[in-house]
Formats: structure tokens, sequence, C-alpha cells
């Protein structure tokens, strides 16, 4: 018998497998990646050699308002480490600088004071200016034009009204946007509801390219990046982490080029073949990604490319703050996958339902495999409103799993399925 541990909330889940039904454990390689530098070193180093623009220090000389983009509490960015290395780097360019800490939620709530502390650190919520950008406040953004899909530009003016734009955030394999980091901080970080909602469109997400690992031809990344040029993005640090949340890479400089150098370190960590198994199982990388189901679509889209045509797909997701966004909880029960996709199908791009994308992907994924879910978060009759079938730990979970697809069902098992690309098999 295997044991594995799947990242769950905070910790971790056993999964007890037998050797004869195990046929693949697949992880990124962050853990085998060894660095003789410490985390502060690796971003300090970033930050004196910047990808395609000078120091940061130089380009803050003479600006008076600098807007610093970070994420808010459902990323894991390490921004303890990473936000007083920036903001000392300014500094040093530029002391009377006026430094607007911008949190980009997208269209999740507001980060709460407590969460901000333990994000930022006491010293940095108590002696910054901070803001939250909040998608659903009309005053808050700029209209700036037209994005390549047709979709309205509508940005927080934080971004627009400030003479140097900096943005810090994390690279991983990204289930729609190809990879998350760099133009995201942006789009859909700090725009309104429209934008975001027309750039997550059923069409954009429906397109071939709009996939885990890939940018060329990807709609929402071409708008992405876009957005992120338009508001001159000036600077980004963008860093890897471990499974442990950890920092082992950091890239600093050019939009485009430094996060295309995360990419290819990111890529060459996290990309595998397609190995395919009756039963998947993964988690959603444990907290704070697993929070609720809304986000759980990210590592059950890893599962589905190695599930076949109709492999069960085992999910581990804490889902301490529930089901999410109102919407998705709404979309997610409004009948049988078939029904839910023929439902957002007919919603035109600039109709689009907030959150309406996590249903979209989930319905296309229960329409070919079932669904067990593993949270102590959802009641049962939660989980079967949603489609999917409740398990209170993974034993029970494989128990009816085997009872789906045979005792000799080969098992392939995906720890974290947020961190791990699958390629396409030829």
């Amino acid at each position: 018998m295997k044991t594995i541990k799947i990242p769950y909330h905070t910790s971790f889940l056993d999964l007890h497998v037998a050797e004869e039904n195990l046929k693949a454990v697949i992880s990124a390689k962050h853990q085998e990646f060894s660095s003789q530098s410490s985390q502060d070193q690796l971003v300090l180093a970033a930050l004196e050699s910047p990808v395609g623009t000078p120091r940061l220090q130089e380009l803050a000389r003479g600006k008076k308002k600098i807007t610093l983009i970070t994420s808010d509490h459902t990323r894991a960015v390490p921004s303890k480490i990473t936000l007083p290395l920036l903001l000392a780097e300014i500094r040093k360019g530029n002391p009377a600088a006026e430094i607007t800490i911008l949190i980009a939620t997208g269209l999740h709530r507001a980060t709460t004071a407590e969460e901000q502390r333990q994000m930022f650190g006491d010293q940095i919520v108590d002696h910054e200016k901070i803001a939250i950008n909040d998608a659903f406040d009309p005053s808050q953004f700029v209209d700036m034009g037209i994005l390549p899909s047709g979709a309205g530009f509508l940005v927080n003016r934080l971004a627009v009204d400030c003479d140097l734009l900096i943005a810090e955030g994390f690279i991983e394999p990204h289930f729609f946007a190809g990879f998350s980091g760099g133009r995201k901080s942006i789009l859909p970080g700090i725009c309104s509801q429209e934008t975001v909602n027309e750039n997550h469109s059923y069409k954009a997400i429906a397109s071939p390219y709009s996939q885990t690992g890939i940018l060329e031809n990807n709609p929402i990344h071409q708008d992405m990046i876009v957005a992120a040029r338009r508001v001159h993005t000036a600077f980004i640090l963008n860093v890897a982490l471990d499974s442990e949340k950890k920092i082992i890479a950091a890239f600093a400089g050019d939009l485009e080029e430094a996060h295309a150098e995360g990419v290819a370190f990111v890529r060459s960590l996290s990309q595998y073949p397609a190995v395919t198994g009756d039963i998947v199982i993964t988690g959603n990388g444990g907290y704070p990604l697993d929070q609720n189901l809304y986000q759980s679509p990210k590592a059950v889209a890893t599962a589905e490319a190695c599930a076949g045509e109709d492999g069960i797909i085992i999910m581990c997701c804490g889902c301490a703050d529930g089901m999410g966004g109102s919407h998705f909880e709404r979309l997610i029960k409004l009948g049988t996958p078939a029904a839910i996709d023929e439902y957002l199908a007919k919603i035109p791009p600039k109709e689009t339902i907030p959150e309406q994308w996590c249903p979209q992907i989930y319905a296309r994924i229960l329409k070919k495999h079932q669904v067990i879910l593993v949270t102590a978060g959802l009641s049962s009759e939660e989980i079967r409103s949603a489609n999917m079938i409740p398990a209170q730990d993974l034993d029970e979970a494989l128990t009816i799993a085997y009872g789906l697809k045979g005792k000799k069902a080969a098992v392939v098992v995906i720890p974290d399925g947020v961190s791990v690309l699958i390629a396409n098999p030829q």
C-alpha cells in the first residue's frame, strides 16, 4: 500500500493506494530544484539585474505618484518578502515618492484587514498607503478604450493617474490564461466587472487556445497583454514557488520579457506528458487556493487531461470559504452539466455573468467525467446539487471510484493539480 499526501487547506490528506493499482504519481519538480541563495537574495538579484528595463530605482527617479499592484488573499504571493524589497528599491531612487499599494482582487471579495496583515506584515499595513480594487464600484474606473476581442477596457484609475506602474505576482500554470503572473495583475486584477466578465466570456473560454500552458493565439492572454501595455506597466517582479510556497526563482523587469523568462522556468519544472488513468486524484494546492469550490476547476482541468474519455476524477478541496461567489453557486446548481453548458453558450460576450467561466469549465468536464469531491467545507446536499459525488475522506472516495470503475482500475495521482502542466498527447 502506497501513502501519498494531497495538499488540503493548511495541511494534507493521506491517500492510500494499492501498489498494483497505482499507475503514476505526477508532481512538479519544484522540490527537486535547489538554490544556494535565500528567498531574499533571489529577489534582490532579480531587482539588481532586471530583464529588458533599467533598475526600478532608476525608473522611480523624478516620479511623484507610484502605484504598486499586488495580489489578494486568494493567491500565495510571498509579499512579506517581496513588498519590502520592492519598496526599498523604489525609495533608493526616490525617497519622496507617493506610493500606493493596490490590491488586485479581480472579482473576488475585498481582502480583510486581518488578511492584509497575514500577507504583508504589520509594518506595511501600519505605514503604507493601501487601496483595494472593487470591480463593482464604477467610480474607481477609467475607460481606456477597446481591447482586441472587442471588450471594453475599464481599469482602476490608480493605474492611470500615476507616474510609474509596477506589479508583483507569481507564475504557475493557469487553466485558461496559459500561465498566471505578469499581465494578469492588470486584467483581471484591477479591472471593472464588465471588463473581467467580457475577457472571460463563453466564447473566449471555449477557444481551443484558452488552455493551460498556451499563450500563443490565446484570446484571453492577448487582451491581457494589450491592457497591461496600454496602462504603461513599466516593471514587474514575478516569482516561482515550491510546494511550501517558498521562492525558488525571481524574475524582474519588462512586462513580457521578464514574464517569458519566468514562464520558461516554470514550464521546465511543471510540464509532464499525459498518463491516462481510470481514476485520477488531485488537490487544488491547499490554502489559499482551495478555500472555495469556485477556485477548484484549476486542478480538475489538470486531472481531466489524464482521465481519458470517461475516467473518474477525485478532487480534494478544503472549501473553508464555501462555494465561493453567489453567481458561481447559482450557475453550478442550475441543472445537469449539459443544461449548464447550453445555458451559458447562449450568453453574448457583453452580457457575461460574473464567475460563469468556472461553471463552464466544470460543465465541460462533468459531461464526460464523474467528479468525487472530498471536502469538509460543503454539505453532501450542496455537493450533489453541483453535480458531484460527496465523500468524507479519500478512502471513501476511492471506494466509490473502484465501485464505478472496478477493483483493478488504474490510478493516477496528481497531488497538486495547480502546479502541474499536462502536455497534450501527440
